[in-house]
Protein backbone atom coordinates (compact mmCIF):
# COMPACT_ATOMS: atom_id res chain seq x y z
CA UNK A 1 0.00 0.00 0.00
CA UNK A 2 1.40 3.45 -0.81
CA UNK A 3 0.82 5.87 2.41
CA UNK A 4 3.14 8.46 1.08
CA UNK A 5 4.41 8.48 5.06
CA UNK A 6 5.89 4.95 6.06
CA UNK A 7 9.57 4.48 5.73
CA UNK A 8 9.33 0.94 4.12
CA UNK A 9 10.35 0.65 0.61
CA UNK A 10 6.85 0.93 -1.65
CA UNK A 11 5.79 -2.62 -2.72
CA UNK A 12 4.75 -3.00 -6.45
CA UNK A 13 1.95 -0.98 -7.22
CA UNK A 14 0.27 -0.05 -10.61
CA UNK A 15 1.38 3.49 -11.53
CA UNK A 16 -1.34 5.86 -10.72
CA UNK A 17 -4.28 6.63 -12.92
CA UNK A 18 -4.43 9.77 -14.58
CA UNK A 19 -5.62 12.79 -13.35
CA UNK A 20 -9.11 12.35 -15.58
CA UNK A 21 -9.81 8.86 -13.97
CA UNK A 22 -12.36 8.04 -11.93
CA UNK A 23 -11.75 9.32 -8.31
CA UNK A 24 -13.16 5.53 -6.48
CA UNK A 25 -9.42 4.71 -6.52
CA UNK A 26 -6.62 6.62 -4.54
CA UNK A 27 -4.51 8.47 -6.88
CA UNK A 28 -1.30 6.55 -5.26
CA UNK A 29 2.72 8.31 -5.52
CA UNK A 30 4.51 7.16 -8.04
CA UNK A 31 7.90 5.71 -7.33
CA UNK A 32 9.53 8.64 -8.09
CA UNK A 33 6.71 10.51 -5.96
CA UNK A 34 7.55 8.12 -2.91
CA UNK A 35 11.34 8.88 -2.82
CA UNK A 36 10.60 13.15 -3.30
CA UNK A 37 7.96 13.14 -0.48
CA UNK A 38 10.31 10.67 2.07
CA UNK A 39 13.22 12.61 1.41
CA UNK A 40 11.14 15.82 2.13
CA UNK A 41 9.49 14.29 5.41
CA UNK A 42 13.30 12.97 6.66
CA UNK A 43 15.09 16.32 5.57
CA UNK A 44 12.53 18.56 7.39
CA UNK A 45 11.96 16.06 10.67
CA UNK A 46 15.99 16.59 10.95
CA UNK A 47 16.29 20.41 10.15
CA UNK A 48 13.48 21.07 12.88
CA UNK A 49 15.27 18.72 15.10
CA UNK A 50 18.38 20.52 14.53
CA UNK A 51 16.86 23.94 14.97
CA UNK A 52 14.92 23.27 18.13
CA UNK A 53 18.11 21.71 19.66
CA UNK A 54 20.17 24.08 19.09
CA UNK A 55 17.90 26.48 20.46
CA UNK A 56 17.31 25.14 23.47
CA UNK A 57 21.31 24.49 24.25
CA UNK A 58 21.84 27.93 23.51
CA UNK A 59 18.40 29.69 24.69
CA UNK A 60 16.30 27.45 26.64
CA UNK A 61 13.68 27.66 24.16
CA UNK A 62 12.15 25.79 21.50
CA UNK A 63 12.42 27.07 18.15
CA UNK A 64 8.58 27.81 18.05
CA UNK A 65 9.51 30.51 20.40
CA UNK A 66 12.05 31.97 18.83
CA UNK A 67 10.21 32.29 15.90
CA UNK A 68 7.48 34.32 18.06
CA UNK A 69 10.03 36.74 19.66
CA UNK A 70 11.34 37.34 15.89
CA UNK A 71 7.94 38.52 14.74
CA UNK A 72 7.52 40.63 17.71
CA UNK A 73 10.76 42.35 16.70
CA UNK A 74 9.86 42.72 13.08
CA UNK A 75 6.43 44.58 14.10
CA UNK A 76 5.82 48.15 14.73
CA UNK A 77 6.69 48.91 18.42
CA UNK A 78 7.85 45.17 18.90
CA UNK A 79 4.06 44.45 19.05
CA UNK A 80 1.14 42.57 17.51
CA UNK A 81 -2.81 41.64 18.46
CA UNK A 82 -2.43 38.10 19.58
CA UNK A 83 -4.20 36.56 16.76
CA UNK A 84 -2.13 38.45 14.07
CA UNK A 85 0.71 36.92 15.97
CA UNK A 86 -1.06 33.12 15.70
CA UNK A 87 -1.79 33.80 11.94
CA UNK A 88 2.17 35.02 11.33
CA UNK A 89 3.28 31.77 13.22
CA UNK A 90 0.76 29.68 11.49
CA UNK A 91 -0.10 27.92 14.86
CA UNK A 92 -3.40 27.36 16.69
CA UNK A 93 -4.39 30.51 19.34
CA UNK A 94 -4.71 27.56 21.92
CA UNK A 95 -0.72 26.70 21.25
CA UNK A 96 0.28 31.04 20.85
CA UNK A 97 -1.74 31.33 24.04
CA UNK A 98 0.62 29.25 26.02
CA UNK A 99 3.86 29.77 24.24
CA UNK A 100 3.10 33.15 25.17
CA UNK A 101 2.53 32.66 28.98
CA UNK A 102 5.88 31.36 28.97
CA UNK A 103 7.75 34.07 27.49
CA UNK A 104 5.93 36.37 29.89
CA UNK A 105 6.91 34.12 32.85
CA UNK A 106 10.72 34.77 31.22
CA UNK A 107 10.49 38.22 30.97
CA UNK A 108 10.70 38.28 27.35
CA UNK A 109 7.07 39.28 26.17
CA UNK A 110 4.29 41.11 28.36
CA UNK A 111 0.59 41.15 27.15
CA UNK A 112 -1.55 44.30 27.02
CA UNK A 113 -5.27 44.73 26.85
CA UNK A 114 -6.42 45.74 23.29
CA UNK A 115 -8.05 49.81 24.19
CA UNK A 116 -10.39 49.48 21.59
CA UNK A 117 -11.37 45.64 21.63
CA UNK A 118 -11.93 44.36 25.17
CA UNK A 119 -11.20 40.61 24.26
CA UNK A 120 -8.11 41.51 22.36
CA UNK A 121 -4.84 41.32 23.25
CA UNK A 122 -1.28 42.40 21.80
CA UNK A 123 1.81 40.35 22.53
CA UNK A 124 4.73 42.98 23.10
CA UNK A 125 8.82 42.16 23.07
CA UNK A 126 10.17 43.43 26.40
CA UNK A 127 13.89 44.96 26.29
CA UNK A 128 15.30 41.45 28.10
CA UNK A 129 13.50 39.79 25.01
CA UNK A 130 15.39 41.85 22.43
CA UNK A 131 18.50 41.31 24.49
CA UNK A 132 17.49 37.78 24.14
CA UNK A 133 17.30 37.45 20.33
CA UNK A 134 20.02 39.54 19.71
CA UNK A 135 22.28 37.09 22.38
CA UNK A 136 20.81 34.00 20.82
CA UNK A 137 20.23 34.93 16.70
CA UNK A 138 24.00 35.16 15.71
CA UNK A 139 24.52 30.98 16.44
CA UNK A 140 20.57 30.38 15.09
CA UNK A 141 21.48 32.15 11.86
CA UNK A 142 24.91 30.16 11.79
CA UNK A 143 22.96 26.52 12.13
CA UNK A 144 20.41 27.64 9.71
CA UNK A 145 23.40 28.22 7.28
CA UNK A 146 25.02 25.21 7.73
CA UNK A 147 22.38 22.84 7.90
CA UNK A 148 20.71 24.41 5.19
CA UNK A 149 22.26 27.02 2.79
CA UNK A 150 25.70 25.96 3.07
CA UNK A 151 24.23 23.06 1.46
CA UNK A 152 22.71 23.94 -1.85
CA UNK A 153 23.91 26.21 -4.58
CA UNK A 154 22.43 29.73 -5.19
CA UNK A 155 20.24 28.15 -8.27
CA UNK A 156 19.29 25.30 -5.73
CA UNK A 157 18.34 28.04 -2.91
CA UNK A 158 16.24 29.89 -5.12
CA UNK A 159 14.38 27.03 -6.88
CA UNK A 160 13.08 25.29 -2.84
CA UNK A 161 12.11 29.47 -2.27
CA UNK A 162 10.30 29.10 -5.19
CA UNK A 163 8.89 25.49 -4.57
CA UNK A 164 7.89 26.08 -0.39
CA UNK A 165 6.43 29.09 -2.08
CA UNK A 166 4.04 27.44 -3.60
CA UNK A 167 3.16 24.92 -1.54
CA UNK A 168 2.59 27.24 1.61
CA UNK A 169 0.35 29.57 -1.05
CA UNK A 170 -1.85 26.09 -1.76
CA UNK A 171 -2.21 25.38 1.95
CA UNK A 172 -3.50 29.03 2.59
CA UNK A 173 -7.11 29.48 1.24
CA UNK A 174 -8.76 32.47 1.37
CA UNK A 175 -12.22 31.86 1.28
CA UNK A 176 -14.42 31.73 4.50
CA UNK A 177 -14.57 29.20 6.56
CA UNK A 178 -10.75 27.18 5.63
CA UNK A 179 -9.47 25.24 8.21
CA UNK A 180 -6.27 26.93 8.92
CA UNK A 181 -4.20 26.73 12.45
CA UNK A 182 -4.59 30.34 13.82
CA UNK A 183 -8.74 30.11 13.28
CA UNK A 184 -8.86 27.09 15.25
Amino acid sequence: MNTASTSAPPAAEPEPEPESAPTGEPRWLTHEEQLVWRSYMEASTLLWDHLDRQLQRDAGMPHVYYGLLVKLAEAPQRRLRMTELAMLAKITRSRLSHAIARLEKNGWVRREDCPDDKRGQFAVLTEQGVQVLRDTAPGHVEAVRQAMFDRLSLEQQKTLGEIMKIVAEGLQPSEAGADLPWLR
